[in-house]
Formats: C-alpha cells, structure tokens, sequence
C-alpha cells in the first residue's frame, strides 16, 4: 500500500506515519524457534558489517518513495542512501528512509543531503519539511540552516521541521522531546508543541508575538549551557491534531512491506 495516498504525507500528517512506524519497532510477536535463531543470526550479520569498513555508516534505506529522485535518478525501494546523497521530492512526491533505529519522511516540495555522525544517520535540510522518528537518543540529528535537531533522550520520539528560510523555521514535536542546538544555545522543545523559530536574533518578531521562555538543556554530558547572549528566539504556536490510522498501521505490519 502506499503511504502517500493514505495520508498525503502534510507535514502533522506525517508525524502519524513516524508515530506508527515506532509502535512497529516496540511491537512484540510470536515466532517459532526457528524463526527467533534466523532473527538473531541476521542481527549479528547487520552488527557485523559496520566492523568490515566504515563505508555503510549512517547509511538508510528506501522503504516508500512516491515522485523523488536521488541525485539525478528517481528513487527505489530498498535503495541505500549514503552520506553526501541529494535527495528531493516533487510537489506531489514523498520519499521515507530508515536508518538503524530511526526513520525520516521527506514531504512534497523538499530537498535534503543526507548524512553521518559519529556512526549515525543524518540529514541537513535544504528545503520545505523533514520528519523523524527514533527511540534512541543517538540515532539521528537533523540540521536545518545553523539549528540542529535530535531526540532528547533514549525514549520514543516524533519530530518534524519546516524551514521556511534561511533565518526562519517551525518545529513540531508530537511524541517524546527534541532539543534544538544553534551554536551552544541549547532548548527543549516539549511533547505537544510547535514553536516558530527566528534564527537571527536581531529580527523583529511578526507583529503580537511574544517570544517564548528559553528552556536550557545539555546536547551532551560535557556540553555547557549558554548563559549568554541568545543564538535564536522562538514563540509558541497552535499545533493541529494528529490522527492515527489503523489503515496505515496494518499496511506497515504488512509482510510483503519493504
């Protein structure tokens, strides 16, 4: 089934598809004995491969593609996405990677590279809108301009980032906590908020808004809190309702799924 034509991929409706895709990997199922020694043998195989060289790190996965091209070529299920690859979406286009134990959604009208930290996926974001979804605090980061993103801690967590240029963008966070770093400026955006944020701050707020309280929070154990001058400013902002559906989980239980 494509995902594209359940939910459309909007940037909220997105944040249900991520949502769904992080219940599958806490879902629990009944296998024979068999089945389990096969499971463990091809996760030790996939530990494994990283140890041979250092060519897959942070390495993802096509698991849906709808109207997107990496680099020059349309994109593929089950292609293997690289750092330094480009990949964009067309105004009806979607395109969804996994990459250990996150995934992103690129939406219509996007462009991103993609990338690798430390051993971990990311992606800098140079246009329209990224989703993420991960359970491990060091599975992915998602730059955007001079900010990043990435999962405040070792719980589920569902994001998503439209940038709208090079000194503005808006971050949603519909599940867990996500930390956005511009510098050593370092906040919390908490489950269930949106926040548009002014990557200058020297710009003047839109007219009526009030910027928010900042919230301190390490990137790292060793990373300091900025006591200083502000990097960016923020102001809260209403966030829709997220529906989940049951379609579109049974599509990702799916055993013919990528």
């Amino acid at each position: 089934m494509c995902l594209a034509g359940v939910y459309g991929l909007t940037p909220l409706g997105v944040l249900g598809i991520l949502n769904v895709a992080l219940m599958e990997t806490k879902m629990p199922r009944t296998r024979g004995t068999a089945s389990a020694a096969l499971s463990i043998l091809l996760s030790i195989s996939l530990l494994a491969r990283p140890v041979l060289g250092n060519s897959g790190l942070g390495s993802g996965t096509v698991v849906s593609a709808d109207n997107a091209h990496l680099g020059t070529a349309a994109v593929t299920v089950g292609a293997t996405v690289f750092a330094g690859d480009k990949l964009d979406t067309s105004p009806a286009g979607s395109v969804q990677i996994r990459a250990g134990a996150a995934r992103l959604v690129l939406t219509a009208s996007s462009r991103l590279v993609w990338g690798s930290e430390s051993g971990s996926a990311s992606a800098t974001l140079l246009n329209g809108t990224a989703a993420f979804s991960t359970s491990r605090e060091n599975a992915f980061v998602l730059h955007a301009s001079t900010a990043a993103f990435k999962p405040r801690g070792d719980e589920p967590t569902v994001a998503n980032v439209t940038l709208l240029n090079p000194k503005e963008l808006v971050v949603r966070c519909s599940r867990g906590a996500v930390l956005i770093a511009v510098g050593d400026d370092v906040r919390v955006v908490p489950e269930g908020t949106a926040y548009h944020v002014v990557l200058d701050p020297e710009a003047a707020l839109p007219p009526g808004a009030v910027p928010a309280a900042a919230t301190p929070a390490s990137w790292g154990q060793n990373q300091p809190v900025k006591t200083g001058k502000s990097n960016f400013i923020w102001y809260a902002i209403a966030v829709a309702a997220i529906v989940t559906g049951i379609v579109l989980w049974r599509a990702l239980e799916s055993p013919d799924r990528p």
